[in-house]
């Protein structure tokens, strides 16, 4: 009895020197504390969802949950060999070309009218503080901070390790003008040494002026934030980026609901659409978009085009990996919505309606 107690007394103390590593980052304190006990969207200081949002399914909880994801995986959740990918020098591109080149899962750079943009970046080869346990796939990692230009604006949606990279963002401190980000996200960040000056941090309902012509709304999504024991205490969003040449709905996570619509009738029609699509599964249902409400999602939006993410990088479900990217070809195809499928790293025209994509994804095993 003496020796169990021991091993579990330096269990704790290692756990707890695991919990106060760096990269699980900093709750709110302080004065930005007290703007997220005031906004209209938290209750004790925890942010919410527009409508009622459980964690699972009806019928399921935390021990069904886990039970399901560690004895019933799925046996293609990772593919078996290397997925394509084209590796675009883009420092060496015209920054007055409107185009978008995707990293794999939620990771994009974009440009537009000039200016430089990246989102929620995962350059580590990891999602998850465990080391080894969700590794990205061969052939999605081939780009890091190193390959990329200094960045105007860095967008980041929510603090969910799959969006938020502590490495990545370390590396990436001297290369960004400014970053955007929702409420409370901001205190990992200056935690993490990025300059006050640079976080331009909101809630939903509120607007930033960016750059002469380019303003940035955000806006509601259905889903929950959190990097260690607590949940919920920073916002979760998604963007309207409104420019002179370009209107983009800049997703993030979330569940289906009604905010899809709100925003299409608000701010749209869009020119494009960033949607996730991948680590859904009907016992989270409510939290991310089941391939059938994909589209429904875009239309609601009032999206022109469809760029699918969220997949091909990470396996955070219990679906084979191709799968996500299978669904919504089949039902863009049926219902005959534009999508954009591109390999990482192959080049996104974003002006150009007629561009091309192959079905990289059925060549790998």
């Amino acid at each position: 009895m003496k020796t169990l107690l021991i091993v579990l007394f330096l269990f704790a103390i290692l756990f707890i020197l695991f919990l106060n590593h760096p990269m699980f980052g900093k709750l709110p304190s302080g004065e930005r504390l007290e703007r997220i006990k005031k906004a209209k969207n938290t209750q004790n200081g925890t942010f919410q969802n527009q409508n009622h949002t459980p964690d699972f399914a009806e019928g399921e909880t935390y021990l069904s949950v886990v039970w399901y994801l560690l004895f019933g995986r799925n046996k293609n959740l990772s593919p078996k060999t290397q997925i394509p990918f084209e590796k675009t020098d883009i420092n060496a591109l015209d920054n007055y070309k409107d185009l978008l080149i995707w990293f794999g899962h939620s990771s994009y750079y974009f440009q537009v009218d000039g200016k430089r943009f990246l989102v929620d970046p995962v350059f580590s080869g990891s999602a998850s503080p465990v080391p080894y346990s969700v590794g990205a796939f061969s052939g999605s990692n081939h780009y890091q901070v190193e390959d990329l230009p200094f960045v105007d604006v860095l967008f980041i949606s929510h603090d969910h390790w799959d969006h938020l990279d502590y490495k990545t963002i370390k590396k990436l401190k001297s290369k960004i003008g400014k970053v955007v980000c929702p409420l409370g996200v901001g205190e990992h960040l200056e935690y993490w040494g990025l300059d006050k000056s640079k976080i331009e941090e909101k809630n939903w309902g509120e607007n930033l002026h960016l750059f002469e012509g380019f303003e940035v709304f955000f806006t509601p999504s259905r889903h929950f934030s959190g990097r260690g024991l607590f949940r919920n205490k920073s916002l979760w969003t998604s963007f309207v980026l409104k420019t002179k040449a370009m209107n983009l709905f800049l997703g993030g996570d979330s569940g289906y609901d009604t905010h899809f619509k709100e925003i299409g009738t608000q701010f749209g029609p869009f020119d494009l659409a960033i949607l996730e699509n991948g680590q859904y599964d009907a016992k989270w249902k409510y939290i991310h978009l089941m391939p059938k409400e994909i589209l429904l999602a875009a239309k609601d939006l009032g999206a022109k085009r469809l760029l699918p993410v969220h997949s091909s990088k990470f396996a955070l479900s219990n679906h084979p990996w191709k799968e996500p990217l299978q669904k919504i070809t089949q039902n863009a195809k049926k219902e005959n919505f534009p999508i954009l499928t591109p390999k990482i790293g192959e080049v996104v025209y974003l002006k150009e309606e007629n561009q091309s994509f192959s079905a990289w994804w059925e060549g790998v095993e």
